[in-house]
């Protein structure tokens, strides 16, 4: 580009690491990134209005937000679900919100099995025996409940790229092919699928892989819940609010469902006063399956190929709203 041209504006809403700049450095002749933590609020809402281009994380982006936001063209989300942003206002100002669906599925799917394991086999119960001295002998109860992926039938709600990536895995460690079900919105023709109540009825792990929608908020009710084996295991690393985590506390509680392992909560960060945080039978980890340095490099191959499509005049890809 010519000494003439005015950079382009991204207000980058995360933290970045040596990693991330090293890799966006490259590109500083013609994009200008002003850097701003999430809970800082001070530098967000100085930058704001000068932003063309946001690069989302987590924190919410709200109408208000957008509406002070004059200048931005592309509210980019380094992820798949635009939950957090208020697509609504986004397209009445003619702002396209672009996500990147797939960038994050192989992290997310090792996050989900890393917890299915510790969930499975008491790794933090262990982990705490372990170093008070208290873990010899074993409990004898090691034996009658702890299972291997391999030996469990694997229900996996939701049937996207995450979803698929977790399945290889488990056949792969041993899950019977013809153990590993899914279900979507409809019936695939896939032998594995099953209605969403036969689904939480057969598996011995429940993982959840689908967006946050008005359908899907709860959709793991006390009712739902209620229809799971009392051994089973819960996994979410989709969308918090997805299940009713009162009445999941309940249930792990109350000896009706064996254990639970939780990327994500209805408030985040999670409340202090969350009962799920009391219980020992949950692994809990602060909404980061997503978070290596090869999800960010992917992520970044798309923010910034979609920058240089603003740059260039071009189309910009996987957007999710249509603006004029």
């Amino acid at each position: 580009m010519d000494s003439d041209t005015v950079a382009l504006r991204v207000l980058a809403h995360f933290t970045p690491g040596q990693r991330v700049l090293d890799m966006v450095a490259p590109e500083q002749d013609w994009l200008d990134i002003r850097w701003c933590a999430e809970d800082d609020d001070t530098t967000f809402y100085r930058e704001l209005p000068h932003a063309e281009v946001i690069w989302h994380v987590l924190r919410p982006l709200s109408g208000a937000d957008l509406e002070l936001a004059r200048r931005c063209r592309l509210v980019h989300k380094l992820g798949a679900g635009v939950n957090t942003i208020d697509v609504t206002t986004a397209t009445a100002r003619g702002i396209a919100v672009a996500n990147m669906p797939g960038a994050n599925a192989p992290s997310v799917a090792e996050g989900t099995v890393l917890l299915m394991l510790a969930a499975l086999r008491r790794l933090p119960a262990l982990d705490r025996a372990t170093r008070a001295g208290t873990g010899w002998p074993s409990d004898p109860s090691l034996g009658e409940t702890v299972r291997d992926v391999g030996g469990c039938t694997v229900g996996l709600v939701g049937y996207g790229n995450i979803a698929k990536q977790v399945e290889r895995v488990v056949i792969a460690m041993g899950a019977p092919a013809d153990r590993v079900l899914h279900t979507s919105t409809r019936d695939d023709g896939n032998p594995g699928w099953r209605p969403l109540t036969e689904l939480l009825a057969e598996s011995d792990i429940v993982s959840l892989h689908l967006p946050l929608t008005e359908a899907t908020h709860h959709l793991l009710d006390r009712r739902a819940l209620a229809l799971m084996k009392p051994d089973a295991v819960l996994i979410n690393t989709a969308r918090g609010p997805i299940v009713d985590e009162q009445a999941l506390a309940e249930a792990l509680r109350d000896g009706r469902l064996a254990a639970a392992g939780l990327d994500v909560f209805s408030v985040e960060p999670v409340d202090a006063d969350n009962p799920l945080l009391d219980l020992d039978n949950v692994v809990l980890t602060p909404h980061v399956t997503w978070y290596t340095a090869d999800t960010m490099r992917r992520y970044l191959e798309f923010a910034l190929s979609n920058c240089r499509r603003i740059r260039d005049g071009r189309p910009l890809a996987n957007v999710v709203n249509q603006v004029n």
